[in-house]
C-alpha cells in the first residue's frame, strides 16, 4: 500500500512538472503586445490573437455574440466578449487618461467589448487577473463607454490592436478583426504630466543643474503655459545660490518668458545685457528672431551692434547684409554679402550666401 501511495505521489509530481512546460496557446491563438507613448503616457495592450480561419461572415453576432452572454464556465452567467482569445485582454496606462472624454485612473485593466450591430461598449474592468470572461463581474467595471464600429475594406486575418492619429495628447486605439474595427479615443494631459515631472525632478538631483531650470522655463515658453512659475525657474538658472549663473542663454530664456508675459521692456533690457556676453552667432540669431517677429528696426540695431563688437567676420557681415537689405539699401547689402561669401567657413555656408547674393542682385529683400 505504501508503494502504491508513493507511486501516486510521484506521478502527481511528474504531472505538476509537465503542467509548467511552455507551449503555444491553445487553438493556435497567438500572444501579442502593442505599446505606444501618448505624450508621456505609456499605453500597453496584452492580448491573444484569434484567426478568422475561413469563418468570414460568421464572426460578428455568431462566433462573437452580440450583447452579454453566458460563457458556459466559471462564476459569470452574463459577460461581454474578452476582446481577444484565451486569457483576458489587458490594457495598462502609466498615467491618468480620458477614454472617449471620460476619466480613468492610471493602472492595468481587463478590456472587454460588448458587441452590437454597428457599435460596441468598451469595458474597463478592475480585475485584470481573471481568466478570460469566465469570472467577469460587472461590479468590478470602472468604465463603460459606447463607441461606433467601422467596416474595413480589407479583411484582417489575425485580430490586432493598433494605435492611430497620434499627437502629444491624443491617440486612437482600435481592435481590428475580420472586416470590423472597434476604435476608442485616448486623451492625456501632456502639459500637466510634463509640469509634474519637471517639479519632481527639479526638487531632486536635477535641481543642482542650472541647465535643467533653463530647460523647464524654455519649455513653458514654447507651450505658452505656466509662465509665472517659468519666470522663477529662469531666475534659478541664473541664481548662484541654485548653482546658476548669468550667461547669454540663461538671460535669453528669462527674456523669452518676460516677453511671453507681455513685459517687453524688461525683456529688451535683459537682452541688452545678454548681448555683451554672447558670441557673434548668439547675437546674430537673436537679431534674426527680432526680424522674424516683425521688429525690423530693433533687429537692424542688433545686427549693427554685433558688427561693432565682432568686426569683419563671416557672421557679422551676413548680419550687415541683412540689416542693409531691411533698410532697402541693396548696394551696401551686396557689398557685405560678397565679403561674407569670401569668408565662408565651408561650402554649405558659401552656397547659402550665394543664394542671398542672387536675391539681392534682383533687388529682393533677403529677410
Amino acid at each position: 500500500m505504501k508503494k502504491i501511495f508513493l507511486f501516486v505521489i510521484g506521478l502527481m509530481a511528474l504531472m505538476a512538472v509537465r503542467a509548467q512546460l511552455t507551449e503555444l496557446p491553445t487553438g493556435g491563438n497567438k500572444k501579442a503586445m502593442v505599446s505606444e507613448e501618448v505624450g508621456l503616457t505609456q499605453v500597453t495592450v496584452h492580448y491573444n490573437r484569434p484567426g478568422v480561419k475561413g469563418r468570414e461572415g460568421k464572426i460578428w453576432g455568431q462566433l462573437v455574440p452580440y450583447g452579454a452572454t453566458d460563457p458556459g464556465f466559471g462564476s459569470s452567467h452574463s459577460a461581454p466578449w474578452r476582446a481577444g482569445a484565451n486569457e483576458s485582454t489587458t490594457v495598462q496606462f502609466s498615467t491618468d487618461v480620458r477614454i472617449e472624454g471620460r476619466p480613468l485612473k492610471a493602472g492595468t485593466y481587463a478590456l472587454f467589448m460588448e458587441m452590437q450591430p454597428g457599435g460596441a461598449t468598451v469595458v474597463f474592468n478592475s480585475n485584470p487577473r481573471a481568466w478570460g470572461n469566465f469570472f467577469y463581474d460587472p461590479r468590478e467595471d470602472l468604465l463603460r463607454v459606447p463607441v461606433r464600429t467601422r467596416d474595413l475594406s480589407c479583411a484582417v486575418e489575425w485580430l490586432s490592436y493598433q494605435f492611430h492619429a497620434l499627437s502629444d495628447s491624443v491617440a486612437e486605439l482600435s481592435m481590428r478583426w475580420e472586416k470590423l474595427e472597434v476604435p476608442f479615443r485616448i486623451e492625456v494631459d501632456y502639459v500637466a504630466d510634463q509640469l509634474a515631472i519637471f517639479r519632481s525632478e527639479l526638487a531632486g538631483a536635477q535641481g543642482f543643474r542650472p541647465e535643467a531650470w533653463d530647460q523647464a522655463a524654455e519649455w513653458c515658453v514654447r507651450y505658452k503655459v505656466n509662465l509665472e512659475e517659468a519666470l522663477v525657474w529662469a531666475d534659478n538658472a541664473m541664481n548662484p545660490r541654485m548653482a546658476g549663473q548669468k550667461t547669454f542663454g540663461s538671460m535669453a530664456t528669462k527674456a523669452q518668458v518676460l516677453h511671453a508675459l507681455g513685459r517687453t521692456q524688461e525683456a529688451d533690457a535683459i537682452m541688452q545685457e545678454a548681448i555683451g556676453m554672447g558670441t557673434a552667432m548668439d547675437v546674430h540669431r537673436y537679431a534674426r528672431e527680432l526680424m522674424a517677429g516683425g521688429r525690423k528696426q530693433d533687429a537692424i540695431a542688433v545686427f549693427e551692434q554685433n558688427a561693432r563688437k565682432f568686426p569683419n567676420t563671416f557672421t557679422t557681415n551676413v548680419g550687415l547684409a541683412r540689416a542693409y537689405s531691411a533698410k532697402g539699401d541693396m548696394r551696401n547689402a551686396l557689398k557685405f554679402a560678397k565679403a561674407a561669401q569670401a569668408q565662408a567657413p565651408d561650402k554649405a555656408n558659401a552656397d547659402n550666401v550665394l543664394t542671398l547674393i542672387a536675391k539681392l542682385e534682383k533687388g529682393q529683400d533677403i529677410n
